[in-house]
């Protein structure tokens, strides 16, 4: 196994959380001092552009991008957000990054606010991340005492204030509209774009929000430079690191630090160990549950946005979830669906009405009372529904289903013809 760099990992040590000694030890908070002494707001937005970072949370959109989007100097309020409502099966790589080195998101939320010029941020935090949200809170104490939040930070004449504010609510929370109601103390139902949160997002002023993962990595970028950090990345369209978070039939399940770029193949081989019980890979998904599954032929794909969309499939969180040869896919996707659609907001028909009809069919064809008109049901659904839901909730949903059609469509046929599901005995 080659030495990989560790970015958002180095200071990982099993057991143990880093606090601001430890931080400091390893060069932290040195890249904000680079970035308040060195550099103005613009440099650092276009440093973080140069540098290609694509958003860690899901959708993939360019970090330096969105910001461009964001009135960094326009006067009035302005807000940061910071989602780590993170509660997406398969996925679990910002929980442990917390729980590793809270310092590390707590740093990156002071240098992005300075370069787009904030100064109020929230980290919006899963319910069930109890620990992880006291750890950040000690750090943004050690933060302030030591004069990285506050007044006049390093005599810059900037003024920063951190809060952490954990969620009352449930996945829907994850889609930045439904969070910014959710801190306001409103129905989390998603907002209608536009207007887009940079334009009209938190109590109603201009709204920037982005992943832990993705925050976490603009010291990085500050302290080795945009070329070094694209360098990193394994692929040309690819830049930097990735926490993978490996999951479901492996030896081996935990959360790597690998390049963007690395082959799926290498990823269940040496860091899964191969996978479990001497059976066989059937298929995996990804880049968490709201992704399109993969099968063995594609074990010499690259793991980075543009080679998976070439697939048919998405990088999303880069939540790795291995299924063996013994492994239903109907009921493995029925399994998926049964979340979504209990997670559904229920604000918009296809999501609301869509979801429950694919659990339905799913369940008919597992419990041996499917049709050949309810195979086709359930292909009218992954067209009445992709694309046409209020938020990207539903289309999430629909991406296992998609990949069970597309690679696994003969199992759903023995499910009708033998009346029952192959896999149980």
């Amino acid at each position: 196994m080659s030495q990989v760099p560790q970015l958002l990992f180095k200071n990982r040590r099993p057991g143990e959380t880093v606090f601001i000694d430890g931080y400091r030890a390893t060069g932290g908070y040195q890249p904000l001092e680079k970035a308040f002494r060195e550099m103005t707001p613009v440099e650092l937005r276009e440093l973080v552009k140069s540098s290609n970072l694509r958003g860690r949370g899901g959708a993939g959109f360019p970090t330096g991008v969105k910001w461009t989007f964001f009135p960094a100097d326009a006067p009035g309020p302005k807000y940061l957000v910071c989602n780590c409502d993170e509660m997406e099966p398969g996925t679990y790589k910002d929980g442990e990054l917390l729980m590793a080195d809270p310092h590390q998101l707590v740093e990156g939320m002071i240098v992005s606010a300075y370069a787009l010029q904030t100064d109020v941020g929230y980290i919006f935090i899963r319910y069930a991340y109890e620990k992880q949200a006291e750890y950040l809170r000690r750090a943004i104490a050690e933060a302030k005492e030591a004069g990285y939040i506050g007044k006049n930070i390093l005599g810059s004449g900037f003024d920063f204030e951190l809060h952490v504010h954990g969620s009352a609510g449930r996945y829907i929370l994850g889609e930045e509209t439904a969070l910014l109601n959710g801190l306001e103390g409103q129905r989390p139902n998603p907002r209608l774009k536009p207007p887009f949160p940079a334009t009209r997002g938190l109590f109603g002023q201009p709204t920037t929000v982005n992943n832990v993962e993705t925050i976490a990595n603009i010291p990085h970028i500050i302290s080795g430079g945009a070329e070094w950090f694209r360098d990193l990345a394994l692929t040309p369209e690819g830049s930097g690191t990735k926490l993978f978070g490996l999951s479901g039939h492996l030896n081996c399940t935990e959360c790597f630090e690998l390049p963007v770029g690395i082959r799926l193949g290498e990823v269940v081989e040496t860091y899964g160990q191969g996978v479990w019980k001497n059976r066989k890979f059937k298929a995996c998904l990804p880049g968490g549950a709201s992704t399109p599954y993969l099968t063995e032929e594609h074990m010499d794909v690259a793991l980075d946005f543009m080679s998976l969309e070439k697939v048919g499939s998405r990088f999303g969180t880069a939540g790795v979830t291995v299924f063996d040869d013994q492994t239903c896919m109907v009921a493995a996707t029925l399994n998926l669906i049964q979340f979504f659609a209990r997670e559904s907001c229920g604000w918009c028909t296809p999501c609301r009405d869509g979801l429950s009809m694919v659990r339905w069919l799913l369940e008919k064809f597992e419990t041996g009372k499917g049709s050949p008109e309810h195979l086709d049901m359930l292909k009218d659904q992954l067209q009445n529904i992709s694309g046409n839901s209020f938020c990207a909730l539903a289309e999430g949903a629909m991406g296992p289903v998609a990949g069970l059609l597309t690679h696994f469509e003969q199992e759903i046929i023995d499910h009708i013809e033998k009346g029952r599901c192959p896999f149980k005995s």
